[in-house]
C-alpha cells in the first residue's frame, strides 16, 4: 500500500506541474475537419485555384498589400477555425481559403526573392512536408484526418495542409514555365496524375489515407494550373485576368460552403431530434453535453 500510495503522489505532483499548453495540445476536441465526399474534393480545387489567382492578383495590385492580406488573413482565420468547438463550414473553408493564398505567396516570394528555380523549390518544399508528416506520424502514430480529435493533431494537419499548398504551387509552376510544358497540358498532367489514388483507393490497391494525402496534393497544382489556363495571357492561357478569375471563384465558392453550411445546419437539426429519443451519451453530433439521470 505505502508503492502504491507513493506511486499516486508521484502521479499527481506530474498532473500538478503540467503546463496550461500542454494541456491544451492533449485536450480531446470533436471532429473538426469535413466528410471526404464529391463536394469536399470540389471545394478544394475551387480553394486553390482561387488561391492561386487572388495572391497573383493582389502582387499585381501591391506587394506590401498583398503580404498583409496573406498572412493577417491566415493568422485570422486560423484563430477562428481554432477556437471552434467543432466543424463549420464556414470557418474550416475559410481558413483553407487563406492558406491556399498565403502558400501561394510564400512558394513565389522564395522562388522570386531567392532566384531558385522550380525545379529546386519544388523538392525542398516536398521535403519539408516530408518532414511533417514523419513527425506527425512519429508523434500521433496516424495520419488520418479522422483522427483530428486533439488540439495537437490539429496543428499538424493544418501545418501539412499549408506545406502542401506550397508545394502544389511550385509543381505547378514548374511543369507550365520552367519545363514549357504550358497550362493547358499541365492541367491534363496533373488530371492524370490524381487519378492514379482515386483509381488507387477504388481498387482496394492504395492504403486509403495514402490516397488521400497523394490527391490532396496533387490537386493544388491541378486547381493553380487550371485557374492560370483562364487567367493569364501566357503559357496558352485565355487571358481573363486574375482579377476576374478570382471573383468568379469568389461567388462559386461563397455559394458552395453557404449550401454546406446549410446541410450542416439540417444535419445538427436532425442530431439534436434524435438525442431525445436516444442514449445521450451515445449521440456524438449533440453540440451541448446533456445531464444524464442518476440510476
Amino acid at each position: 500500500m505505502a508503492g502504491v500510495h507513493a506511486n499516486f503522489q508521484e502521479l499527481m505532483s506530474e498532473a500538478m506541474t503540467e503546463t496550461p499548453s500542454r494541456r491544451a495540445r492533449l485536450q480531446p476536441v470533436l471532429v473538426k475537419v469535413p466528410e471526404i465526399t464529391l463536394i469536399f474534393w470540389v471545394l478544394k480545387l475551387l480553394t486553390t485555384g482561387m488561391g492561386e489567382a487572388m495572391s497573383d492578383f493582389l502582387g499585381q495590385e501591391s506587394v506590401p498589400l498583398a503580404a498583409v492580406v496573406g498572412f493577417f488573413g491566415l493568422v485570422l482565420a486560423l484563430r477562428l477555425q481554432l477556437r471552434q468547438p467543432r466543424y463549420r463550414a464556414a470557418y474550416y473553408w475559410f481558413a483553407v481559403m487563406m492558406v491556399a493564398v498565403f502558400g501561394t505567396m510564400a512558394a513565389d516570394a522564395i522562388h522570386d526573392g531567392t532566384g531558385l528555380g522550380y525545379s529546386v523549390t519544388t523538392p525542398a518544399f516536398g521535403i519539408i512536408v516530408a518532414a511533417i508528416f514523419v513527425l506527425w506520424y512519429r508523434t500521433e502514430g496516424t495520419l488520418s484526418i479522422h483522427s483530428i480529435d486533439t488540439r495537437r493533431r490539429e496543428y499538424f494537419y493544418w501545418a501539412a495542409v499549408l506545406g502542401t499548398f506550397a508545394l502544389g504551387t511550385a509543381a505547378g509552376d514548374l511543369t507550365a514555365y520552367q519545363l514549357n510544358l504550358g497550362l493547358w497540358p499541365s492541367v491534363l498532367l496533373f488530371g492524370a496524375i490524381i487519378s492514379i489514388p482515386a483509381i488507387a483507393w477504388w481498387r482496394h490497391l492504395m492504403n486509403p489515407i495514402v490516397a488521400f494525402w497523394f490527391a490532396y496534393i496533387v490537386t493544388r497544382p491541378l486547381g493553380a494550373s487550371f485557374a492560370d489556363g483562364f487567367s493569364k495571357p501566357v503559357g496558352g492561357g485565355l487571358n481573363m485576368g486574375d482579377g476576374t478569375v478570382s471573383a468568379i471563384a469568389l461567388v462559386i465558392f461563397v455559394a458552395l460552403v453557404a449550401y454546406v453550411a446549410r446541410r450542416e445546419r439540417g444535419g445538427q437539426t436532425t442530431s439534436v431530434q434524435r438525442h431525445h429519443h436516444h442514449v445521450p451519451h451515445l449521440d456524438l453530433d449533440v453540440i451541448e453535453p446533456q445531464p444524464v439521470a442518476a440510476d
